[in-house]
């Protein structure tokens, strides 16, 4: 057996297997820029278990509180995690997917023509992309307002939230 073998059969016995769990998110605005609200369903594949969480700001937007849902679901994860994570923010989705890896590369900047801009809600993306880097995560969109049970809980408590900075 090669030492690289070694190594990977060693590590592989030794870790334990990941615990999986399902995060639901969803961010509402009352107004484009206005009162925001977030909301999180994280629920435990084997026990079933769940955790919600819900909360927002006297101005935001609706991106922001996209974001900020995501955030706060995998900031409340204590291990490292496999995650499945559901939303129907392709602004999310494709931000981690596709843009983000292009935008640290590039010093958090985007381009506008021939013009650098600096990353909107650049904070946020950070933030996140740190949770995210603890974490194996694996993207599914949901078509937002389509009866999905849990993305339609997390659309009303994020509304919910939102009505609490009016």
């Amino acid at each position: 057996m090669t030492e690289q073998a070694k190594e990977t059969s060693k590590s592989s016995v030794s870790q334990p297997a990941l615990r999986e769990v399902e995060l639901y998110t969803d961010g509402a605005c009352s107004g484009n820029p206005g009162p925001g609200g977030w909301a999180f369903v994280l629920r435990d594949v084997k026990t079933k278990k769940e955790l919600t969480g819900s909360g927002g700001e006297r101005n935001s937007t609706n991106n922001r509180m996209e974001l900020q849902a995501v955030i706060e679901g995998l900031g409340s994860l204590k291990k490292r995690c496999r995650v499945s994570l559901y939303s129907d923010s392709s602004y999310v989705l494709q931000g981690l997917q596709k843009w983000m890896a292009g935008w640290k590369k590039k010093g958090w900047v985007r381009m506008e023509g021939s013009k650098k801009k600096p990353v909107k809600n650049v904070e946020l993306w950070q933030e996140l992309d740190g949770l995210i880097a603890r974490h194996q995560v694996t993207y599914h969109h949901v078509r937002g307002h389509s009866g999905h049970p849990e993305n339609e809980r997390c659309d009303q408590m994020a509304v919910e939230a939102s009505q609490d900075y009016i």
